[in-house]
C-alpha cells in the first residue's frame, strides 16, 4: 500500500481519514480541510496509507507549530492513527518512516502524548518501541517524546505556561477546541453547549484560531480540551460523562 502526500491541488478529492463517514460532522470536515490549505503553507505534513480508513500522520516543523513548545529545528507529530484493520501490519512504521524522511536535516522529531493511551494521542507504547523518550512533563499527564537524529542537539520542551493543568476561568465549564480536528466543531460547539445548557452551568468556549493562541494554552493541547472549575477534565470529545461524575 502506498503513502499519498496530501497537498493544496489534491485535498478536494481526497477525504482526510477522520470523519469519512460521520454526517454529523461534515461542517468539522470542512472546516479541517480549509485550515490545512493554510498549514500546507507552512511546511505542515499530512501523509495517509493510500486507503479508505483511519491510516495517516500529521506533522510539521517545530517553528509553524501552533503547541506551545520551546525549540527548534525540530519536527512535531500532531496526529498519529492507525485503526481498525490497518493496525499491526506496520503502517504506522511506514508512516513514521516516511516523517523521518521528511525531517532529514532537521535534529529529530517530538510528540505529545500522556503516560497512557488516551483518545487522540499517539500511543506512547508505540513511540517508546520506536526509540523515543519522555523529555519533558505538564501537569496533569502530559508527556513530550522525542527522538533525536543529531546527538549533539538540545530536545525541545513544555512552555512553563503550559505546565499547570488548570486553566484561568475557575467558574462552570471552559473549553478550549481548534479546527486541526474534523470533530470538535460538533462536539464543543453543539453537544458541549447544549450540555451545559441544559445543566445550568457558566460555559466559556474558546476557539484557538492561530499559532499565538495556541502558544498561550494552559496545557500543551490545542484539539480538545474541557476543563470544569479551572481544573483539566477531559481531552475526549464525548466529556458528558466525566461532567456529570463531578456534578454528582
Amino acid at each position: 500500500m502506498e503513502i499519498l502526500k496530501l497537498t493544496d491541488q489534491n485535498i478536494q478529492d481526497e477525504h482526510i481519514c477522520c470523519a469519512i463517514s460521520d454526517k454529523k460532522c461534515l461542517n468539522g470536515y470542512d472546516k479541517k480541510k480549509q485550515w490545512l490549505k493554510t498549514a500546507f503553507k507552512n511546511g505542515y505534513n499530512f501523509q495517509k496509507v493510500d486507503v479508505r480508513g483511519k491510516v495517516f500522520i500529521e506533522y510539521t516543523p517545530i517553528e509553524s507549530s501552533w503547541l506551545p513548545l520551546i525549540g527548534n529545528n525540530f519536527m512535531v507529530i500532531n496526529c498519529f492513527w492507525v485503526s481498525g484493520q490497518f493496525k499491526g501490519k506496520g503502517n504506522g512504521k511506514k508512516l513514521l518512516q516516511q516523517c523521518l524522511a521528511d525531517a532529514k536535516g532537521m535534529d529529530g522529531i517530538i510528540a505529545v502524548s500522556s503516560d497512557k493511551k488516551r483518545p487522540f494521542m499517539t500511543d506512547p507504547k508505540f513511540l517508546k518501541h520506536q526509540g523515543f523518550e519522555i523529555i519533558d512533563e505538564a501537569k496533569p499527564y502530559f508527556k513530550l517524546w522525542g527522538l533525536k537524529t543529531n546527538a549533539n542537539a538540545k530536545f525541545p520542551q513544555f512552555m512553563e505556561s503550559a505546565t499547570s493543568g488548570n486553566c484561568p476561568n475557575k467558574a462552570g465549564i471552559t473549553a478550549y477546541y481548534s479546527n486541526t480536528c474534523p470533530f470538535t466543531e460538533y462536539y464543543t460547539n453543539g453537544l458541549l453547549r447544549d450540555y451545559a445548557k441544559r445543566k445550568n452551568i457558566p460555559l466559556e468556549i474558546i476557539p484557538i484560531t492561530s499559532q499565538e493562541e495556541g502558544r498561550k494554552m494552559p496545557i500543551p493541547w490545542i484539539i480538545n480540551s474541557v476543563f470544569y472549575n479551572g481544573e483539566l477534565v477531559s481531552l475526549e470529545m464525548k466529556v458528558e460523562r466525566h461532567l456529570d461524575k463531578l456534578l454528582q
